[in-house]
C-alpha cells in the first residue's frame, strides 16, 4: 500500500509518519524540508512548494497511490488544489480539518460527527467548514474518494497544551511556572476539555487509511478523557515540579484585552466539550486512546527541555500577561 502525505512531520501527523515506518505501508513525503533529520530513514521524502503544481507533477510524474493526506490545507484554495492534482491518482483522500468546527455554542455538550458545523467566532474554523463543503461536494458530484478527519486538541512531545499563549509558542507559560509566577487560564477553569496524545491519535488515523468505510465519512479522533482546565493545568505544573498559580480572567475581558483571542477561545476552548468516539471504534475496531493526560505531559515536557529551538521566550507576551495582572481583574487559585 502506497500512501503520500502533504506535509507530514508536523505535531499531528509526525506521530503517524514514524508509526507507518514499521509497517508496510510505503510513505512519500511532500513538504518544504523541515525537520528532516527526524524522518525515518525508510521514508521518501520530497521538497516541494505544493503550491508549485508544475513542479509536484513533474517529481511525481503518473504516480498513484491508496491514500493521500493533506494536513496543511486550510482554505479552499488549496482543496480546490488537491482535487486538481489528485483527482485519478488515489483511492483514498483524507483532509485534516478540525473539531472547531462544531457548533459554537453547542445545543448538546456530547459532540458527535452529527453536531452542526457552525463558528460565527473563528476565521479559521469557517475557512475548514468551507473545505469540508467544497470536498463533500466534489464527493457526491464526481465520486472523489474523500474522507475528513477533525482533530481536537492533539499534543505531541515537546508540546503543551495550553488555553492560550504567545505567538511564539508554550515556553512563555512554561517559565512562568517554573518561575513561581502566575499564568493566565479563561474562566473560572471548571470547563470540560478534550487532550490527546499525537501517538493515539497516530492509532485512530491508520486505522482510517485505505478503509473502503471510511469513504465518504467525516469521523473526529480523541481520546475518551475529559478534564477541567485547572485538571490540565495543574498536571502540567506537576509535571515541572512546581506548585501551579493560576488567575482565573473572564473569557469576555482576555477578549476585550486581545481580540485575536476571540476564536481561540469563544470559537473554541472556553465550551466544555465532551466528544461521543462511536464513530470511530465502529470504523476502527479495537481503537482506545492509551496515554492517560498526566503520564503524556511529562513525556511531552521531558521532551521539550531537550529541544532548545523550542524554548522561546516571549517578553512582549510576558509584558502582557502582567498588564493583565496589574489590572486586578482576576481571581487567584
Amino acid at each position: 500500500m502506497k500512501a503520500l502525505f502533504i506535509g507530514g512531520t508536523g505535531t499531528i501527523s509526525m506521530s503517524i509518519t514514524r508509526a507507518l515506518a514499521e509497517t508496510d505501508w510505503e510513505l512519500t513525503l511532500v513538504n518544504r524540508g523541515n525537520r528532516v533529520e527526524e524522518v525515518p530513514d525508510n521514508i521518501r521524502q520530497i521538497t516541494c512548494d505544493i503550491n508549485n503544481e508544475d513542479s509536484l507533477l513533474s517529481l511525481i510524474g503518473d504516480e498513484k497511490f491508496d491514500v493521500i493526506a493533506d494536513f496543511i490545507a486550510f482554505v479552499p484554495e488549496q482543496v480546490h488544489r488537491d482535487v486538481r492534482l489528485f483527482e485519478g491518482k488515489c483511492g483514498q483522500y483524507i483532509f485534516i480539518s478540525s473539531a472547531s468546527v462544531y457548533q459554537k455554542p453547542l445545543s448538546h455538550f456530547a459532540v458527535t460527527e452529527s453536531t452542526p458545523l457552525f463558528n460565527p467566532h473563528w476565521k479559521y474554523s469557517q475557512a475548514k467548514i468551507a473545505c469540508e463543503d467544497y470536498l463533500m461536494q466534489q464527493y457526491r458530484q464526481t465520486g472523489f474518494p474523500i474522507t475528513i478527519v477533525r482533530p481536537s486538541h492533539t499534543y505531541a512531545d515537546g508540546s503543551v497544551p495550553l488555553s492560550f499563549h504567545s505567538p511564539k509558542g508554550c515556553w512563555t507559560e512554561i517559565e512562568r511556572m517554573r518561575a513561581g509566577k502566575p499564568v493566565l487560564l479563561h474562566g473560572d477553569g471548571s470547563s470540560l476539555w478534550t487532550v490527546t496524545h499525537s501517538v493515539d491519535f497516530a492509532k485512530g488515523f491508520i486505522g482510517l487509511m485505505g478503509n473502503i468505510h471510511a469513504v465518504g465519512e467525516a469521523v473526529h479522533i480523541t481520546s475518551d478523557e475529559s478534564l477541567t482546565w485547572n485538571q490540565i493545568y495543574t498536571c502540567i505544573a506537576k509535571a515541572l515540579g512546581v506548585a501551579p498559580k493560576i488567575a482565573h480572567v473572564s473569557t469576555d475581558m482576555l477578549v476585550r484585552l486581545d481580540s485575536s483571542l476571540d476564536g481561540p477561545l469563544n470559537g473554541d476552548k472556553a465550551h466544555s466539550v465532551v466528544f461521543d468516539n462511536s464513530k470511530i471504534k465502529r470504523l476502527v475496531p479495537g481503537f482506545f486512546a492509551s496515554i492517560r493526560f498526566d503520564e503524556g505531559i511529562r513525556q511531552s515536557i521531558g521532551a521539550l527541555m531537550e529541544r532548545p529551538e523550542l524554548q522561546i521566550f516571549d517578553p512582549d507576551w510576558d509584558a502582557w500577561i502582567e498588564k493583565v495582572l496589574m489590572l486586578g481583574m482576576v481571581g487567584q487559585k
